[in-house]
């Protein structure tokens, strides 16, 4: 009798736990890629890769039903048909973005100090449709028909780099003047395109944005639980201070889910293949080698438990504030 290798039956089960009835079988596929890139609980066997060109063939066929590369390929339409395109290129992209709209994001910090003080929670509005056409207008039409001005508004909407539309005006503006070196604004069309990424990366290349991916969804969700009173520590600081110096928050904020579907996890495995995540994600790998006491507190020799019970005490204080507030509200008089 032939012996069936495990690593076949492990993989058979891997693709039937991810597949139901009526379900594509890309979608299974990026589960089980996400799931074979998890840590292994004590005592479990790690659960085998799928195949890679699976994995790509899957991201790809995701990536080319998202907005994002719907708008893409209206915008290189729109800078080949003409005037009256590029006209139309405004209204349908504020149609198509109407359907996504995304609200922003809110300093953990100083969403902790609001709660703290029993203030309301101020959550910045997030791109607006007139920063996200002039955007989109760039990678179909060009940066010189949309203008700097325009440009720096886009940039600026999006708090990239932690840069505002001013900063960004500013150099935009010095650019223009022959006061700083020539922008190569070809670069915003290539980084535009992130289907072509993905199909040319090598199987190591899908594996290692898939280490950044998950890498940095850990210190992402790190960096916001401070808005939930997780206790500080240093070296929890010291993470976000690393962060806010590369301004990365609210790009992160935008590219991470911490529960991502199938869709959003592809996106995130397309943009993880960028040098400037891979980047971040060894920044902030050396800062937790240099001080990996994540949930260590000052004074207390317990670790992780000492921690842990701290937070749920704060949590229930906070709880109790809350509901305190609440009723103290529901007594006023109308």
């Amino acid at each position: 009798m032939d012996v069936v290798d495990p690593v076949v039956v492990e993989s058979a089960a891997v693709l039937a736990r991810h597949l139901r009835q009526g379900r594509d079988r890309r979608l299974a596929v990026l589960e089980w890629f996400a799931e074979a890139g998890m840590p292994v609980r004590p005592g479990a066997a790690r659960v085998p890769e799928p195949p890679l060109a699976a994995v790509r063939e899957a991201v790809v066929w995701v990536l080319r039903g998202t907005v994002s590369h719907r708008l893409l390929e209206l915008a290189r339409g729109a800078a080949e048909a003409g005037e009256e395109a590029a006209d139309a290129l405004y209204e349908v992209t504020g149609r198509l973005l109407a359907t996504r709209p995304y609200r922003g994001s809110a300093d953990p910090a100083l969403v902790r100090a609001a709660l703290e003080a029993d203030e309301d929670v101020d959550v910045p509005d997030g791109p607006g449709f007139r920063e996200m056409v002039h955007l989109v207008a760039a990678i179909g039409l060009g940066a010189q028909e949309v203008g700097g001005d325009a440009l720096a508004e886009a940039f600026g909407a999006f708090a990239l780099f932690g840069l505002t539309a001013e900063d960004w005006a500013q150099m935009l503006g010095a650019v223009e003047r022959g006061e700083s070196p020539p922008v190569d604004w070809g670069l915003l069309q290539q980084r535009a395109d992130v289907l072509g990424p993905v199909q040319q990366a090598s199987d190591e290349q899908l594996l290692r944005a898939r280490t950044v991916l998950l890498g940095l969804r850990m210190f992402y969700g790190l960096y916001a639980m401070h808005a939930l009173f997780m206790p500080d520590t240093p070296a929890l600081a010291a993470l976000r201070a690393k962060i806010d110096e590369w301004g990365m928050f609210p790009v992160l904020d935008y590219v991470i889910a911490l529960s991502p579907s199938p869709t959003y996890f592809a996106q995130g495995l397309a943009v993880c293949l960028e040098p400037l995540f891979d980047g971040l994600y060894e920044t902030l790998m050396e800062q937790l080698t240099a001080e990996p006491g994540l949930f260590q507190l000052p004074g207390d020799e317990t670790g992780a438990a000492g921690f842990m019970e701290t937070w749920i005490r704060v949590l229930r204080e906070q709880t109790a504030r809350a509901r305190k507030r609440a009723d103290a509200s529901c007594e006023e008089p109308l």
